[in-house]
């Protein structure tokens, strides 16, 4: 999709100036085109969480994950319309194209992150081939763009965003409006867990040798 000069393994930050904050995991190895998750915190969390929930994970199977901080407590589009938060993923992601060669995109999130993965995701469908929501509570994109693969999980036991009112919901109307949609819901609660993101992997790329 990109090309790029790579980088140095590790969690690194991406200097975006002023206040906002960035951090990508990059995965050891040979140089290369790799898979790029852009993936987006729940309420009061920050880029350090995101990457606590999925980054060891992806970054074992290869995969660049790009973590960005809401400017306000959860992201811009929740908190009173896109904006600011949309700047700063733009500007991240020039960067990380500018230096790592990425060779597909996918979008995910939990929570509130999750509804704003599924909202980007859908309205950059030309950029993102797949979306990967952890718990969404609902969507609300600014247009459409594209036809992204859609994997959504969920916890039945969900006391924050209850599964009937969002995950079971979101992915019926998803269905409707006929885009791929796998959904995948599970014993549990507002969590993300493990073996969920090893499936949320699995389904994007394939599943690991």
């Amino acid at each position: 999709m990109t090309g790029g000069r790579g980088r140095e393994s590790g969690v690194l930050p991406i200097d975006l100036g002023g206040s906002a904050q960035a951090l990508l995991a990059v995965p050891a190895g040979p140089a290369g085109p790799r898979p790029l998750l852009v993936f987006f915190h729940g309420a009061g969390g920050d880029a350090a969480d995101s990457l606590a929930r999925v980054g060891e994970l992806a970054t074992g199977r290869g995969v660049l994950v790009l973590a960005p901080t809401s400017r306000g407590s959860t992201w811009d589009l929740i908190a009173g319309g896109l904006g600011r938060d949309v700047a700063v993923l733009d500007a991240a992601l020039e960067q990380v194209f500018a230096q790592c060669p990425v060779d597909r995109v996918a979008i995910g999130g939990f929570s509130d992150g999750a509804s704003y993965a599924l909202s980007l995701g859908l309205a950059n469908g030309d950029l993102a081939e797949a979306v990967l929501a952890f718990s969404p509570g609902f969507m609300a994109p600014p247009g459409q763009a594209g036809r992204p693969r859609l994997w959504l999980t969920h916890g039945d036991d969900d006391r924050v965003l209850p599964v009937d009112r969002c995950g079971r919901r979101v992915a019926a109307e998803l269905t409707a409006a006929g885009y791929d949609v796998t959904y995948d819901e599970f014993q549990g609660g507002h969590v993300v867990r493990a073996d969920g993101v090893t499936a949320g992997l699995d389904w994007w790329l394939g599943a690991a040798g």
